[in-house]
């Protein structure tokens, strides 16, 4: 479930889709929370200041985090193993 964040983001976003997307705050002083795969081709990673997440990747996008959308994701992701097994 790595990149989990920024996996939900360009599920629900085809515009986001193959693109470098970074969920945090895109402020000075903002934090990357997740990284997608293609940021992190650049080197953005999670905990990363979003200035420096910036200057690796300037085509970078933020997206401001959605924090229920990710807890009901992860919720039918885990009712998808409670199907196959009481080992969670």
């Amino acid at each position: 479930m790595d990149a989990f964040f920024a996996s939900v983001e360009q599920r629900d976003n085809p515009d986001l889709r193959g693109k470098p997307v970074a969920v945090g705050g895109s402020a000075a002083r903002g934090v990357v929370a997740a990284a997608s795969y293609e940021a992190r081709k650049f080197g953005v990673r999670s905990a990363m200041p979003s200035i420096t997440a910036k200057r690796k990747c300037p085509e970078l996008i933020f997206v401001p985090p959605r924090f229920d959308a990710y807890r009901a994701v992860s919720q039918q992701i885990h009712a998808i193993f409670a199907e196959h097994t009481p080992l969670i």
